[in-house]
């Protein structure tokens, strides 16, 4: 099951046009004057190891250049907390993936076409410090001369980095692209940090953009429900104000009901694949007190205790109900204030 950081990066990302404002923040300009955006289009399929799909996922689109030569441009999202050094060697490895499949695609093909793998990374350990170049990871003899003879026939191959932890707020916010990249770009940037909560009030206006966009409501869904998963209860808070603020309360009704709908899916998914039911009970009692958050409901530790230790299902399904429209806590646990 794909995780929040895979599920929020590749619905963003995964779309040509926000794919494309991040492909050209990152690309040589020379390479963005001679690339024909409009034909860029995503591939499909996936050449991450399994074993790391929990920590990043990636992205292949096609293009063509202007004089129409093929391009293809790989994009690895990482969403692990460290950073990795050999992560040269893993991109070269996906890479080599990829021009072997195209191989297998274009058997008359006597070239290969160009491809250009990035790495975006939004780690919580701060600047990306490993190797982007694979010839850095071999072991050389002592002794500069020796090294220059030895680098001279080693294996060359480097990737290209979006290294959002180093970028500064202000100029991510200045990048080109529409409102949902730029805010993504944010959330990614700050979102293990303790101050998320406050930058989410400080973005509304950027929020209010994404929801002015094409499919805007969906988008603001799909960031709300990211920093739900997340985030912890100072970023629920915030979150849930901003999305009163930019939509108004019915609307954020309707939105909550519907990403409510979504959870008890997810709740549903995941207990039957652990095949366990008190998990399944955890899950709605975690959603009730996020739903609880983000409509601005005060819950105290007493109704929270209540809420996470009921093995009723019933009962559960009856608050989780009562919650979508509630203003009160008193409206969902009717008889705990009796």
């Amino acid at each position: 099951m794909s995780g929040p950081h895979d599920l929020f990066a590749r619905y963003t990302f995964g779309h040509p046009e926000r794919a494309a404002a991040e492909l050209r923040a990152v690309l040589p300009a020379h390479v963005v004057s001679e690339v024909d955006w409009s034909s860029l289009r995503r591939e499909p399929g996936s050449v991450v190891d399994p074993e790391l799909r929990e920590t990043e996922s990636d992205l292949l689109f096609t293009a063509r250049l202007r004089t129409g030569q093929p391009l293809l441009l790989y994009v690895l999202l990482e969403h692990q907390s460290r950073v990795d050094g050999w992560m040269a060697l893993r991109m070269l490895r996906y890479v080599v993936r990829h021009m072997e499949r195209w191989r297998q695609e274009h058997p008359d093909s006597t070239g290969l076409p160009l491809i250009l793998p990035l790495v975006m990374y939004h780690g919580s350990e701060g600047a990306w410090t490993a190797p982007r170049r694979v010839e850095e990871l071999f072991a050389l003899p002592e002794g500069e001369e020796a090294r220059t003879r030895w680098r001279a026939l080693l294996p060359r191959f480097e990737y290209l980095l979006d290294d959002l932890t180093a970028e500064r707020e202000e100029a991510l916010k200045e990048r080109s692209g529409p409102p949902l990249a730029r805010l993504a770009w944010l959330v990614l940037r700050h979102g293990r940090s303790e101050e998320l909560a406050r930058k989410l009030l400080e973005w509304e206006g950027l929020f209010a953009q994404v929801h002015a966009d094409n499919e805007g409501s969906e988008h603001l869904v799909v960031v709300i429900r990211y920093l739900l998963w997340v985030g912890g209860e100072p970023v629920h808070e915030a979150a849930g104000q901003v999305l009163h603020s930019v939509l108004g309360r019915r609307r954020t009704e309707e939105l909550m009901r519907s990403y409510g709908e979504q959870l008890i899916e997810r709740g549903l998914q995941q207990g039957l694949e652990k095949g366990l039911a008190q998990g399944l009970r955890q899950g709605r009692a975690e959603v009730i007190l996020r739903i609880l958050t983000v409509r601005g409901v005060q819950v105290d530790e007493a109704a929270r205790q209540r809420i996470l230790s009921c093995s009723d299902m019933a009962t559960l399904d009856r608050w989780l109900d009562l919650s979508l429209k509630a203003t009160t806590l008193s409206e969902v646990l009717d008889d705990l204030t009796q």
